[in-house]
């Protein structure tokens, strides 16, 4: 990410993102500031209604032991952080193989496993796709990603080295993971979904780069790209519940508010002003497809102070809002994958 100067003085940018430097108008690094008490979550299977918002369609399907397990799995101190390349992540792989295996997706390629080509040592992206069953709009592809390394081990705060990356980015791992779990098992999706998870983000949105170039040389019909990262805490004093970034590029939070029932949706703008479009795994795909690629995040600079340190753990985590943004994304995502052709469209 690239550093932004506040009051003269150089500080560590926390955003959803990686740790690539990208170009900013300003040159500038922000922090977050500490977190908010933990809110009552809603309870699964419920809907939720503001004064300014519809009543927001919410399936029964995740609940929070299912993103316990998850999460304790992918965040535990024996993945050391998932490093890419690391013992730790390969770990992981394999915990995210068999979770696409048992809920009936596919390997995209020969295996779920695709080799970076622009990283060593060796370190693999996850891919999945659950096919459409529509004859013609099986032949559009909505890739729908977060990335699950994180950055290893760090220097010691209170003895813990231990960067375990439970909002950063295993939250978003286990969305994608649940989402895939729905569409492997309902099999609800007209367009074809590829579920992918990224390595070496951390390095620089590596994984994503490299994934958007191979199957831009492939030629794939690429109609959206969903991204998934940072979702393990709620907002805070907002009418709605994720953010979008880059939310002018397109009509992609118009729409996914059209197909969630209500204001799911909304525009943080913080998240224009320090341009964290640029800054995850969208922006590849947005730059090698031209198509709407963008990333739905629910930190705001506000509810999480423990980017990159090893207090982001376990015990941070909402796990009942995690459950709550995956029931209530599986209609978003689904009204996405069904709806009719040239629905999403980026802005002139």
């Amino acid at each position: 990410m690239k550093s932004i100067l506040i009051s003269l003085i150089l500080v560590v940018f926390v955003a959803c993102g990686g740790t690539q430097m990208v170009q900013t108008p300003d040159n500038a690094v922000i922090q977050a500031t500490p977190p908010l008490p933990p809110a009552e979550p809603n309870p699964i299977g419920t809907t939720v209604t503001t004064s300014s918002q519809k009543e927001i369609k919410e399936v029964a399907f995740s609940n929070v032991q299912g993103i316990t397990e998850i999460m304790n799995f992918l965040a535990s101190d024996d993945l050391k952080g998932r490093d890419s390349g690391s013992k730790g992540i390969e770990k992981a792989a394999k915990f995210i193989e068999a979770k696409f295996t048992a809920s009936g997706v596919k390997p995209y390629y020969a295996s779920y496993r695709d080799v970076l080509s622009n990283f060593s040592p060796e370190a693999f992206n996850m891919v999945g796709v659950v096919e459409g069953n529509d004859p013609i709009l099986k032949n559009e592809y909505i890739v729908i990603g977060a990335h699950y390394d994180h950055i290893g081990i760090v220097g010691a705060v209170n003895g813990d080295t231990i960067a375990n990356g439970a909002n950063d980015n295993a939250s978003g791992t286990t969305t994608v993971l649940e989402l895939a779990r729905y569409f492997g098992s309902m099999k609800t999706n007209k367009r074809s979904l590829i579920f992918a998870l990224f390595s070496a983000e951390e390095k620089g949105l590596l994984g994503s780069k490299h994934l958007a170039k191979r199957m831009k040389g492939e030629n794939l019909n690429l109609y959206a790209m969903l991204n998934f990262e940072m979702v393990g805490v709620p907002l805070r004093d907002k009418d709605y519940e994720m953010y979008v970034t880059g939310y002018e590029k397109s009509n992609l939070a118009e729409v996914s508010n059209t197909y969630a029932g209500g204001k799911l949706i909304g525009y943080l703008p913080t998240a224009k002003q320090y341009q964290l479009f640029f800054r995850s795994d969208n922006y590849p795909f947005a730059q090698e497809f031209g198509v709407p690629a963008q990333t739905y995040c629910t930190f705001d600079f506000t509810n999480f102070d423990f980017y990159h340190k090893p207090d982001d753990e376990i015990s941070e985590m909402d796990f009942s809002h995690m459950a709550a943004i995956v029931n209530k994304s599986i209609p978003m995502v689904e009204g996405i994958a069904n709806g009719p052709l040239g629905e999403l469209q980026l802005n002139e």
